[in-house]
């Protein structure tokens, strides 16, 4: 299902019971995210802020900060659902390399249709349009106390390449530095930033427009960590079925979605000076340290008649960012297993905020397998900045942490499972001695063999006879133990 932009969404959320409307006025300096945070905590449902102090525009929280929302944000009744989709059409693809089946082709021809975004000459993002914009007219939080100032911290950055032509979307928090500039505060990692250092080679102002506030599948295809080169709104329309309608910017050369709430036109100068960016509260739950990052400028603002400004927090989880973390693990886990086909399920715990750990099951089957899908893992993408891999066997429910930790603690050897390995480290983390690069750590908690070098017997784990749980569980109630 693709909604038509975040106010249907909004609409979906209210009737679904899953949304509350604050008709108090509230301060978006450090009072929404006080009262938002006890919402996420509590597993909590989605805020409209309808009164927000210093602003005409309402505010939306938490859209997306449960499994139901997320679900509900990609048009699914759950997010294994939607997985299932991108796993029957990864398994369609692969059967087409082998034997070309012309009738399956023709059912499928309107998945590929929605991936190719639409043209539009006219859109709702575009009726207020304002050249002298003034960011302290909108709702900006500032999240917590020893953050830098307030920030935007659910934009949708579009840039382009300038050799390739190739476009992107990231999600790079932006702090408001006055009335029309702000931090850019995209990593060396990122294609934003990767863009930003050929604009600087070539001499050149390095066009940017940011939206805020489309379809939410839209928001979450920003965050996906998809291969180089593949145009995040591409994968938008796959998981709305629908293609995104795209118009151009009225001052700069990008198209932004038609249906978005606000853009940001503008421009970040490569030749001009860094400035000063932070801290923030991130979502490791520690402040960010302070560094210097790429200016926006803002030339122009542009708006529906009546929109409202989405945003989130975070900070210590659970937040809403958890969440959308969760549908990456559960959308991407068929792409992984077809590269590492030993994977039997993956989970990134909350706790581990996107980069921190990730447990992985496998059918095991050689001497040396699980070095080889640690080593793997850390070779793709955005999973090479995970500080902590642990491997179990594929009888183990990774979803089941306790069961996990058992494991960890009764299975491994420090000098045989534990494996270090250096290499990059996402720029939020804190804990490295360096920037940018530290240790990782794999931990093998499976069960050893001899082909693993080891020497003794391996025991059984304690499982109860069959026939005496089935006995028990019919007798249960009778025992009276329930209450």
């Amino acid at each position: 299902m693709a909604y038509k932009d975040l106010q249907e969404f909004i609409q979906a959320l209210d009737a679904a019971g899953e949304l509350r409307r604050i008709t108090r006025e509230v301060d978006p300096y450090l009072e929404i995210t006080e009262i938002t945070d006890r919402v996420c905590k509590a597993n909590g449902p989605a805020l409209l802020f309808e009164r927000v102090k210093g602003s005409q525009f309402p505010v939306l929280m938490n859209a997306m900060g449960s499994y139901k929302r997320m679900s509900m944000a990609l048009g699914a009744k759950s997010l294994d659902e939607k997985a299932a989709e991108i796993q029957e059409l990864i398994q369609w693809g692969f059967s087409q390399a082998k034997s070309i089946d012309i009738p399956s082709i023709i059912p499928k021809l309107s998945i590929f249709r929605s991936f190719f975004p639409h043209r539009v000459k006219r859109a709702a993002c575009q009726e207020v349009v304002d050249h002298d914009p003034d960011l302290s007219k909108l709702p900006v939080l500032t999240c917590w106390p020893q953050d830098g100032g307030p920030f935007m911290t659910l934009p949708l950055v579009f840039t382009r390449d300038p050799e390739t032509g190739t476009s992107n979307v990231g999600m790079y928090r932006l702090q408001v530095y006055d009335r029309n500039t702000t931090g850019m505060h995209w990593h060396i990692h990122k294609d934003g930033s990767h863009f930003y250092q050929k604009y600087k080679k070539r001499g050149e102002r390095m066009p940017v427009a940011v939206a805020f506030g489309c379809d939410p599948a839209i928001t979450y295809a920003a965050t996906a960590p998809l291969p180089e080169g593949i145009y995040e709104i591409l994968f938008a329309g796959f998981l709305r079925g629908k293609p995104v309608d795209m118009v151009n910017c009225i001052t700069c050369s990008l198209q932004v979605p038609a249906d978005a709430e606000f853009v940001l036109e503008g421009y970040v100068d490569p030749q001009e000076p860094l400035r000063t960016e932070g801290p923030f509260g991130d979502h490791t739950g520690y402040y960010s340290l302070t560094d210097t990052y790429p200016v926006f400028h803002v030339t122009c603002i542009t708006r529906k008649n009546k929109p409202v400004y989405p945003a989130t927090i975070v900070g210590k989880p659970p937040m809403e960012d958890c969440y959308m973390a969760k549908a990456t693990e559960r959308l991407f886990l068929p792409l992984l297993k077809i590269i590492i086909p030993e994977i039997v399920d993956l989970d990134l715990p909350l706790e581990g905020v996107f980069h921190n750990c990730a447990i992985v099951s496998i059918k095991k089957r050689f001497p040396g397998q699980v070095n080889k899908v640690m080593y793997s893992l850390w070779g793709l993408g955005q999973m090479m900045y995970t500080k902590m891999i642990i491997v179990v066997d594929d009888t183990v429910d990774v979803h089941d942490t306790s069961t996990v930790m058992w494991k960890v603690f009764n299975n491994i050897d420090g000098r045989r499972d534990i494996v270090f390995s250096d290499g990059p480290l996402d720029a939020l983390d804190h804990a490295s001695p360096f920037p940018l690069r530290g240790t990782r750590i794999g931990i093998d908690a499976t069960r050893k063999t001899a082909a693993d070098g080891h020497t003794r017997p391996w025991p059984d784990d304690i499982v109860m006879d069959k026939a005496v749980v089935a006995h028990v569980s019919e007798i249960w109630r009778e025992l009276g133990l329930d209450g």
